[in-house]
């Protein structure tokens, strides 16, 4: 199957299969691919708060293209195949656990504040935590028991997405280290890829600012989707010092994407 040389279909006469809070699946352009659209709604405290910001979804298909493809190249599986255009990844179909995935660094966010401690203090060791992925419910955290009591992941789907988690820590804590950023903590989610009769875990979703609290070494200044949260503004102008310290976008390309322009394999 050549993926380098996918048909392009326009958005309007592609069918939807899935419509998230930042994204939105259609099918692609051959089996067990799809297109991933990423859009420019910021979402927060499951889509209580809600806001459009142009330019966004352009950066986070960036910034995941960019995280995706360097995982795939050390070996770390993962759904993404290739970027297409300013918004749009394909990637291969997977059935999606319904599981969040948050490894934490340091203490931030709900972990401060259920356990009383200050934001900024360095864990003792990164700590893997999962969450039920149910809007109506928000997101309950659930225990390895929970998870397979009822089902959503095997014992060995949880050792494999443990270990994934671990290696994607270690990959994006050096790189965001090597631009002066310290990963305080990500969200990550995994899906079963079939081959056949072959199923393995795979990292899938997206990995950008939307899911990462990005801080700077020196500064301290949060360069994430706290900034939308916690209303401190800025956020476009974050994410794009994120791209740019990763070299991703050029010191003058705007971010604000004119539209699906393919890009050559």
């Amino acid at each position: 199957m050549d993926f380098h040389k996918p048909r392009y279909t326009p958005m309007s006469r592609r069918r939807r299969i899935y419509e998230g809070k930042a994204k939105v699946l259609y099918e692609g352009p051959e089996p067990g691919t799809l297109i991933q659209h990423f859009k420019d709604d910021a979402t927060a405290f499951n889509a209580k708060k809600h806001e459009v910001i142009e330019g966004k979804g352009v950066l986070n298909n960036r910034i995941s293209e960019y995280v995706f493809q360097h995982l795939n190249d050390i070996g770390v599986p993962t759904h993404f195949i290739k970027r297409l255009n300013m918004r749009e990844q394909l990637i291969r179909e997977v059935e999606i656990i319904p599981l969040e995935v948050v490894v934490r660094n340091v203490a931030a966010g709900s972990l401060a504040q259920r356990l009383g401690l200050e934001e900024g203090t360095q864990l003792p060791r990164s700590i893997i935590e999962f969450y039920y992925k149910n809007d109506q419910l928000g997101d309950p955290m659930v225990s390895e028991e929970h998870i397979t009591a009822f089902g959503w992941a095997t014992p060995q789907e949880i050792d494999d997405i443990m270990a994934l988690g671990i290696r994607v820590n270690d990959f994006l804590s050096g790189v965001f280290l090597g631009v002066g950023i310290r990963l305080v903590d990500f969200k990550m989610e995994c899906g079963r890829l079939w081959e056949g009769d072959l199923m393995r875990i795979v990292v899938a979703d997206e990995i950008s600012p939307d899911s990462c609290r990005l801080w700077d070494i020196k500064s301290n200044e949060k360069l994430d989707k706290d900034r939308f949260r916690r209303d401190l503004g800025g956020l476009l102008e974050a994410y794009t010092d994120v791209a740019k310290r990763l070299g991703i976008v050029g010191e003058n390309e705007p971010p604000r994407g004119a539209g699906p322009v393919l890009v050559k394999g």
